[in-house]
This record gives C-alpha cells, structure tokens and sequence, in this order.
C-alpha cells in the first residue's frame, strides 16, 4: 500500500511543471531563451536552486497547502507575535520546523544527485531508454519524498492551531482580506465586529 503511494506520488510529482526552480518554458520570446543554462553544474537546476535545496527550504514545494489554508512551522514562528502563539505552541512548531528542516536536507541531496545523475547521462553518451527511465524515476522519487516532508507538516499545524488564528495567518500572509477592516452592507457594525473577534 505504501510503496504504491509512493509510486503515486512520484508519478505526478513527475509530470508537475518545475515552478520553483525558475525555468522559463516561453519558446519564441526570445532567440535563445536557455543561452546560458549550458554552464550550469547541473542543467536542471540553478544555483539559487541548489542552495535553496540545501538549507532545506521550501522551494515552492507545499503551495497546495499554504494557499489552501494549512499553514507551515516557518511562517507560523515568523507570525508568532502577530498570531499571539502560546508558549506550547512555540515549542510544537519549533520542534516541527527542526524535524522537517533536517528532513528536507537530506531528501534534497538526493533531489540534487537524482538530477546530476540525469543531467549527467546526457552529457556522455546518450542514455538508453531503459536507464532513462530509471533515472527519471529515481528523480520524481526524490522530489515526492521532498514535498511529502514540507506537505505533511502543514498538516499537522492544523492540530495545534486555533481556527481564529488560521484566520489571522491569511490576513497577514495576503491570502485573504480583514473582515474587521470592512464591515459589509446591512450588517450592524458592532454585531460584526463582535462576531469576528475584532479588537
């Protein structure tokens, strides 16, 4: 069950366009729009890329839970004060962050080994269809595991998180508008301010 999971997930991790990475896929806007690329290390990924991988950052990798109201640990401590987390919460979040930061550096090595090993292949003699697909599937297997590390701990911040405070996160984050800012028609202005806890 769980290998087939994983399969899954490989599968469509695969067949996403890199957003992160800053490739711009815009054929016929200019004359060479990859005239540079060729110097990369590796040909998939940036430099901004590689270090962003290696100091276990995002990269874009959980937007399907930021933008649909599932926090991350990171900018959750970055709110702390803003959010008014409890001491308790600090603490979850603080040690959610570390387990995930640590986690996401070791899965993104082997992102960044899976595509200097691609990128490598093509740069000798051309790889067989065999060895291509293995190593396209070594590739989207290490970005699934990557993104399951930074999805799942948005998760699990919904577990500590009080919804008034989910609320306020995408206020702050630009996700959403502040109901206390504008009070719609036909509403009494106290009523709603009361309502949606408004100071």
């Amino acid at each position: 069950m769980l290998s087939r999971l994983i399969t899954t997930i490989a599968f469509a991790a695969a067949i996403l366009p890199v957003t992160a990475s800053g490739q711009d896929h815009a054929h016929g806007k200019g004359a060479a729009p990859y005239a540079g690329l060729q110097e990369r290390q590796i040909k998939s990924l940036s430099e901004s890329d590689i270090a962003e991988l290696r100091r276990g950052g995002g990269w874009g990798l959980a937007l399907p839970a930021e933008l649909n109201g599932h926090p991350g640990p990171a900018h959750l401590l970055e709110l702390k004060g803003e959010l008014e987390l409890t001491r308790e919460q600090v603490a979850t979040l603080t040690r959610s962050f570390l387990d995930m930061k640590s986690d996401a550096i070791a899965a993104g090595e082997r992102l960044i080994s899976a595509e200097a090993a691609l990128s490598d292949a093509f740069a000798g003699k051309s790889p067989e269809t065999r060895m291509l697909r293995e190593l396209l599937a070594d590739a989207a297997q290490a970005r699934a595991e990557l993104r399951y590390i930074h999805l799942s701990r948005h998760l699990s911040t919904l577990e500590i998180l009080s919804q008034s405070q989910i609320d306020k996160y995408s206020v702050l984050r630009g996700y959403a508008s502040d109901p206390c800012l504008l009070v719609p028609a036909g509403h009494d202005p106290d009523m709603w301010r009361r309502h949606n806890r408004c100071d």
